[in-house]
């Protein structure tokens, strides 16, 4: 069997070929700085990025494992207040996340 790309009958419009390739491009990776720069532009303030991972973590959503991570903490964990919870769950919403 024989396969012609082009326009007319019986060929294989090239535009619906690339069409389904961009649906088959892997989503680019969004990183916490992506996250904390979103988060500045939009609402004015910075985040830390301890504070992405526990609202990632609380939802569920995966993490990877962190190479430098600590067993026991210097000091305390502070958890981000309210206002930060839902900055963070908009830029996650905005990057497609969840």
């Amino acid at each position: 069997m024989k396969v012609e790309f082009g326009d007319g009958e019986e060929k294989v419009p090239l535009g619906k070929i690339a069409e389904r390739a961009k649906q088959y491009q892997p989503t680019p990776r969004v990183t916490y700085k992506m996250i904390q720069e979103y988060i500045e532009e939009k609402y004015g303030f910075k985040v830390h990025m301890a504070y992405i991972a526990e609202v990632k973590r609380n939802l569920g959503l995966p993490m990877y494992d962190a190479p430098n991570m600590v067993e026991e903490l210097k000091q305390p964990r502070r958890h981000p207040t309210a206002e930060k919870v839902e900055a963070i769950k908009d830029a996650l919403k905005h990057f497609r996340v969840i």
